[in-house]
C-alpha cells in the first residue's frame, strides 16, 4: 500500500506540476522523490527513506526542517495577523525586522524594501539605482555591470545581469545589454599567483571599464566572496575593498547580492563584513526566513532613500508586491535572527566547519579532485575529467546513499543546515566520498 502511495505521488506530480530548473523528460529515468516530512537536516519520503539535505533545499534552510522555535513563532503570529498590505499600513514584525537588520550594519544600511524572492530583490536594487541617479540629475546612468559567470536570478531584469549561458541564451532578445567584467575566481590563479593577485587583476578590469564608461554606468552587482551558481567560485575579500574604492571614485553604485551568501553562510552574518565594507544596496533572501517562507529585501543607505523623498509622486519608488513585508515571513525571519543570537551561531559554525573540513580531507586529497575549497559553511570541489552527465549521475547516486546533493556541472558542493551533529558531519563526509568514487568509476 505504501509503495502504491509513493508511486501515486510521483505520477500525479509528473502529470500536473512543471518543476523548476528541470528538463522534465529526464524524470523518465531519474524518478522524482516525493517528500512527506522533514526533521532537522533530514528529509523523508513516503516509504520512510531519509535524505541528508546537504544543500539546505537550494540554500534556504539554515536551522533544520521543522525547527521548533521557528514553528512556535509562526503559530503565534498566525493567530494575530497573517497579512496586511504594506502600502499605507505597517505592522510590528516588519518594523522590528527592519530595525534589527539595520543594527547589524551599524545603521549604515538603514532602509529595507521588501519583496518575496531573490530575483525580485535584484530587480528592486537595479531599479532603485537607476531611478536614484535620475532623481539626482544623472539620467545617462542607465547601464549595469556584472561579473563573468555571475548569477542573480531569472526574471528579465535579473537575467540581464546574469552571465550563465544555460539560463540566459534562450531569452537574449528580451534582455537589456549589460557590461561583463572579469571574475575574481581564485581558481584562475596562474603559477606563483595568490587569490589576492587574482582579485587585483579583476579589480583592474573594473577600473578600465569605469574609466571609459562611468558616466553611463549606474551600478555594478557582485555576489560577495562566493559566486554560487557558476560552481562556487570563491574570491579574496580584497576584491570587494578595491571595487568599493572604485565605485566611490567613479560615482557608481555597488550592489551586493547576498541572497545565497548572507545570513552567516560565509562565516560572518553579511559576507561583505569580511572585506570591511558596506555596499549601496544589499539584497537578502533565502536563509533570512530560515527556509520557511518566501521573503526578500533590499537594504540601502540614507542618501539613496532621500533621493526619492519628495512631494513629487514621480520621484517616489513606485514598485510593489502584493505580499511585501508579509507578517508571517517577517516573523520567521525574526525567529531566525533570534536563533543566531541565542545560540552564538557564527561561533558554533566555525567549530562545525573545522570538523567537516577535516572529515572531507580524503576527498580534498583525492587524485580525481582539484580545487577543494571552503568558505564558512560552504564546501566545493571540482571533478577531474567528469563526463557530461556527471551532475545527474551524482545526484542519483547520492540519493541511494541518503544524500540530497545537486552538483553544478563538474563542481560538487555542500551547503548544509547549520544544525549538523558530529555524527551527521561524518555521514555527510563519508557518504560523499563513497558517491564520488562510484560515479567516477562509471
Amino acid at each position: 500500500m505504501e509503495s502504491n502511495t509513493q508511486s501515486d505521488w510521483v505520477a500525479r506530480s509528473l502529470r500536473s506540476v512543471w518543476h523548476p530548473c528541470t528538463q522534465m523528460q529526464h524524470h523518465e529515468t531519474v524518478p522524482l522523490i516525493p517528500v512527506s516530512r522533514g526533521q532537522g537536516v533530514w528529509l523523508y519520503d513516503h516509504q520512510g527513506r531519509r535524505y541528508l539535505d546537504a544543500i539546505s533545499s537550494w540554500w534556504v534552510n539554515l536551522f533544520g526542517h521543522a525547527n521548533p522555535r521557528i514553528n512556535a513563532a509562526l503559530k503565534q503570529q498566525l493567530d494575530t495577523l497573517e497579512h496586511a498590505m504594506l502600502a499605507g499600513f505597517t505592522h510590528e514584525p516588519v518594523i522590528e525586522l527592519s530595525e534589527k537588520l539595520s543594527a547589524l550594519t551599524g545603521h549604515v544600511l538603514g532602509h529595507s524594501f521588501y519583496a518575496s524572492d531573490g530575483a525580485s530583490a535584484v530587480e528592486i536594487a537595479l531599479k532603485m539605482s537607476f531611478h536614484s541617479w535620475r532623481n539626482n540629475g544623472h539620467s545617462a546612468k542607465q547601464e549595469f555591470v556584472c561579473l563573468k559567470g555571475s548569477y542573480h536570478g531569472e526574471t528579465i531584469g535579473a537575467l540581464a545581469v546574469t552571465d550563465v549561458a544555460l539560463f540566459k541564451d534562450a531569452y537574449g532578445p528580451l534582455l537589456r545589454a549589460s557590461q561583463t567584467v572579469m571574475s575574481p575566481d581564485a581558481r584562475q590563479a596562474g603559477e606563483g599567483e595568490s587569490a589576492a593577485d587574482v582579485a587585483r587583476r579583476a579589480a583592474a578590469d573594473v577600473e578600465r571599464l569605469f574609466m571609459e564608461k562611468s558616466e553611463r554606468i549606474a551600478a555594478i552587482i557582485i555576489e560577495p566572496l562566493v559566486q554560487c551558481a557558476t560552481g562556487m567560485a570563491m574570491h579574496d575579500p580584497l576584491y570587494l575593498q578595491l571595487v568599493r574604492e572604485l565605485c566611490d571614485r567613479y560615482s557608481v553604485h555597488l550592489i551586493l547580492d547576498e541572497i545565497a551568501v548572507g545570513c552567516g553562510r560565509t562565516g560572518t552574518f553579511f559576507a561583505c563584513e569580511q572585506a570591511g565594507i558596506w555596499p549601496d544596496f544589499l539584497c537578502l533572501s533565502k536563509g533570512i526566513s530560515g527556509g520557511y517562507l518566501p521573503l526578500s529585501l533590499v537594504m540601502t543607505r540614507d542618501a539613496i532613500y532621500e533621493s526619492f523623498y519628495s512631494n513629487d509622486v514621480t520621484r517616489g519608488f513606485l514598485h510593489s508586491h502584493s505580499y511585501t513585508g508579509n507578517p508571517l515571513a517577517c516573523r520567521a525571519a525574526l525567529a531566525t535572527l533570534q536563533i543566531f543570537e541565542d545560540d552564538d551561531v557564527l561561533r558554533t559554525n566555525r567549530v562545525k566547519a573545522q570538523r567537516l573540513t577535516a572529515a572531507l580531507q580524503p576527498l580534498a586529497q583525492h587524485q580525481q579532485v582539484r580545487n577543494f575549497r571552503q568558505r564558512g559553511m560552504i564546501w566545493a570541489f571540482d571533478a577531474i575529467d567528469a563526463t557530461p552527465d556527471f551532475s545527474r549521475r551524482f545526484f542519483a547516486t547520492a540519493v541511494e546513499h541518503e544524500l540530497l546533493m545537486r552538483p553544478i556541472g563538474a563542481s560538487v558542493y555542500m551547503m548544509p543546515p547549520y544544525v549538523l551533529s558530529d555524527a551527521e558531519i561524518d555521514t555527510l563526509a563519508n557518504n560523499t566520498l563513497t558517491v564520488f568514487n562510484k560515479v567516477m568509476a562509471g
